[in-house]
């Protein structure tokens, strides 16, 4: 059986709960500005997309004008309840200290969100410093759904990205590993998740889709062995 050379994790909604807190914040913010939405409709419509970024599509979409200013609002009332409140998801840790290969973290949020939340929820035990990438500290910048990330991973490491795994919970970040060349796993355990979330990632293009962590390492040993037939 063939072992992947590179394991990557997505980082918000996957390892840990946090996608949804963000989003009900981003939520409230836009909702005052006059652009009605839940979080769960964000969760839902814009997972894995940066706050600018969904911005820029409602102001696209709805012509509604948005201040440039929310960003930064939502930034510092994000990174407030994220210290407070953020969590593993159930199983993430164990199946993270269980994989045997090389493994490491690439996400759209900040470098310094990422390693807080990585010492809150115990995950830095599992991941140092250098095996966080954020796409803002990418040398091209682009966030998901742009590979960039993904192919500056894979490069640090000298991996094949055919022989790369990816584990994703939102379609825009499922776009971006597939653009990369990559294997990409879905994942609905978090919080965020809503019905037809699996299907969704289905057909954005991972190959399976997994709820619990504890399927995690028995779904990459059998995609691993079918990538030999």
């Amino acid at each position: 059986m063939t072992k992947p050379d590179l394991v990557i994790f997505d980082f918000d909604g996957t390892l840990v709960d946090s996608e949804i807190i963000a989003a009900r914040i981003e939520a409230d913010l836009l909702t005052k500005a006059g652009f009605p939405i839940t979080g769960e409709e964000i969760s839902e419509r814009y997972a894995g997309l940066t706050f600018k970024d969904i911005m820029l599509r409602i102001e696209e979409e709805a012509h509604v004008p948005l201040q440039a200013s929310l960003i930064g609002e939502a930034e510092v009332l994000v990174d407030r309840r994220l210290r407070a409140d953020v969590r593993p998801i159930e199983g993430a840790l164990a199946a993270v200290f269980s994989l045997k290969e090389r493994k490491c973290i690439c996400s759209n949020s900040r470098t310094e969100r990422i390693l807080f939340m990585l010492e809150k929820t115990g995950l830095d035990r599992a991941f140092g410093k250098d095996d966080v990438f954020s796409a803002l500290s990418t040398p091209s910048g682009k966030p998901k759904p742009a590979p960039d990330v993904f192919l500056h991973a894979a490069e640090h490491y000298r991996a094949d990205p055919a022989n790369t795994f990816v584990i994703e919970d939102s379609v825009h970040g499922i776009h971006a590993a597939k653009a990369a060349g990559m294997r990409v796993i879905g994942f609905t355990g978090a919080a965020h998740s809503y019905p037809g979330h699996a299907d969704v990632l289905t057909d954005a293009g991972a190959e399976t889709v997994i709820r619990r962590w504890a399927d995690f390492n028995g779904v990459v040993a059998a995609l691993s062995e079918w990538s030999e037939a």
